[in-house]
């Protein structure tokens, strides 16, 4: 058997020793406070990021690009496992998470501005990004290097994905809506792993988004406006 397999079942024997006793109250139903939607890079770690602990708190969705849209028989639809939580168990909150230095960004970027040759599968989830993406990089300023210019358009994801499930028919009206963007690579701040807060119910501007929820003003960025 593999090392890697023998490695990651000790880890969940400790998992299951430590937990154990948190399932009471979530073994026949949950009732999740937020749904997040994190890209599934190996530096995101979902739960941990919001030093969640408890089995029931999150309803975490992971996908590369952190996309709310699948494709539908119609045309593009919120993602059945990012709706679910929101149309079940009633949960109020969605956070679309996007991340520094993105790959699936990167590879939009690359999609659309150079092209790229990948396996089907990994086109199709880079196209449904780039159908997002493809104004945010006609508006980039001219002078950013690639780096930049994927991190600018980490932002641009988020608020598209956010966009998108405010506009969703699907969604109920009372859902609140945030987009963040977690920084592991020092572009925000020095302190690598603060999730930083762009885009609240489609609100983009800092100031206003500071003076509505003071409570988190000092988490509250951006690193472009459009």
């Amino acid at each position: 058997m593999r090392e890697t397999l023998v490695d990651l079942l000790a880890g969940n024997a400790e998992h299951a020793a430590e937990f154990g006793d948190r399932f009471g109250d979530v073994q026949d139903a949950q009732h999740p406070e937020a749904v997040t939607v994190c890209c599934s890079d190996s530096r995101v770690l979902q739960d941990h990021v919001w030093g969640n602990d408890q089995p029931g708190r999150l309803f975490t969705c992971g996908n590369i690009g952190n996309r709310v849209v699948q494709e539908g028989d119609a045309g593009p639809v919120v993602s059945g496992d990012v709706l679910y939580p929101l149309a079940h168990t009633g949960t109020e909150v969605a956070v679309v998470v996007g991340h520094t230095g993105c790959g699936a960004v990167t590879a939009t970027y690359d999609s659309l501005t150079d092209g790229i040759d990948e396996p089907s599968g990994i086109e199709h989830c880079v196209g449904l990004l780039a159908a997002e993406l493809d104004s945010g990089v006609e508006a980039l300023p001219d002078d950013l290097g690639r780096g930049d210019a994927v991190n600018h358009l980490v932002e641009y994801n988020v608020d598209r994905q956010v966009e998108f499930l405010l506009e969703s028919d699907d969604v109920p009206d009372d859902v609140t809506v945030v987009g963040v963007v977690y920084d592991f690579q020092d572009v925000y701040t020095d302190r690598r792993g603060e999730v930083h807060v762009v885009n609240v119910d489609g609100e983009r501007d800092v100031a206003t988004l500071r003076q509505e929820n003071p409570e988190v003003a000092d988490r509250i960025r951006r690193q472009w406006s459009y």
